[in-house]
């Protein structure tokens, strides 16, 4: 979920991220990715309220996703419901 710039920063020693999950229920701060969009084999459920800084030293391999402009903004919505309770939230 980091900017890029923090992403490739030597300066930044973390970066910020929303794990994924082979489950879950839709809802204000969960989306389902479908396996082409999140780039593994089943359909996985991004979980915007585990939002988390993992040191850059923890991770195994750098790998570039590509997030549509569209569904970050989506992902960042759902970061706000998780901390803000008058976000707004259009009902399904």
């Amino acid at each position: 979920m980091s900017l890029d710039s923090r992403n490739l920063s030597d300066r930044a020693s973390s970066v910020l991220i929303v794990p994924f999950g082979s489950y879950g229920t839709l809802g204000p701060t969960v989306a389902e990715f479908p396996p082409g969009e999140s780039g593994l084999p089943g359909v996985s459920y991004l979980k915007a309220h585990f939002i988390q800084v993992l040191p850059k030293a923890k991770l195994i391999e750098r790998q570039r996703r590509m997030v549509s402009s569209m569904r970050m903004k989506e992902l960042v919505q759902m970061i706000r419901r998780a901390v803000d309770p008058d976000a707004p939230w259009p009902e399904r």
